[in-house]
């Protein structure tokens, strides 16, 4: 027998190394088949599943959006209960209704990182416009129906953006974005008005917008924590 007849029939081929190993394989799928190759293809990963530990954090805070909108809620109650209300009543109800709606622009600054700048201004105006009405409460309310007009064609805008903003996330957007179009008609309505007129809208908007405002957010909290819920239950997606 020559030397190389004898080295091919002592050593396994290369064809029998890759037998064998391709043997190996079949066995640990085997004994592991949620870990083959089939499941895998079966099962692609969730795009989403980076921002899975974000997402926990904000839908644990959703009682905050719940209390929020209770907030609002009464608001409204005792806007809408007035039946001669003082106009400086009206006015500090104008800046606290500012300041918390300010409150909540900076939170969606703080969560939307793409349009962070927008929510950023809207909450900084908000904020210098509660100020004011809180100072000079008197002269809010007769300043703030002079421009109603202007002021509710800036929160229509706020609005509508807010609802294209929050349409990957939120299904119920569209409220919002229909609430935005009826506030641009009212402006331009408003607009064409007397004084007395205009006041007299001032104060059924305020209880009409601290309603809507508290719906949209009780509406939010329930949608935030069955996200929470959903997470919980996957927790590996």
């Amino acid at each position: 027998m020559s030397y190389t007849q004898h080295k091919t029939s002592s050593s396994p081929s290369s064809r029998d190394k890759a037998r064998e190993r391709f043997g190996h394989a079949d066995d640990w799928r085997q004994a592991a088949p949620g870990l083959s190759g089939t499941a895998i293809a079966e099962t692609p990963p969730d795009p989403s599943f980076g921002f899975a530990p974000m997402l926990e954090r904000v839908a644990s805070y959703w009682w905050v959006e719940l209390l929020l909108g209770l907030f609002w809620t009464v608001i409204a109650v005792v806007v809408l209960k007035f039946d001669q209300a003082s106009v400086t009543t009206v006015g500090i109800l104008t800046g606290l209704m500012f300041l918390v709606f300010a409150a909540e622009e900076f939170v969606l600054a703080a969560v939307d990182r793409h349009t962070r700048w927008l929510w950023a201004i809207f909450g900084v105006l908000l904020t210098a416009s509660g100020i004011v009405a809180l100072i000079h409460p008197t002269s809010t309310f007769a300043g703030f129906a002079d421009i109603l007009g202007f002021v509710f064609l800036l929160i229509g805008v706020m609005w509508m953006v807010q609802a294209f903003a929050e349409r990957p996330i939120n299904s119920l957007w569209w409220l919002t974005l229909i609430s935005g179009i009826m506030m641009i008609v009212l402006a331009f309505w408003v607009s064409g008005q007397f004084f007395v007129v205009r006041a007299y809208t001032l104060l059924i908007f305020a209880g009409i917008w601290a309603m809507t405002t508290g719906i949209i957010d009780i509406v939010r909290a329930f949608q935030i924590r069955e996200l929470g819920r959903q997470l919980d239950r996957h927790p590996g997606r």
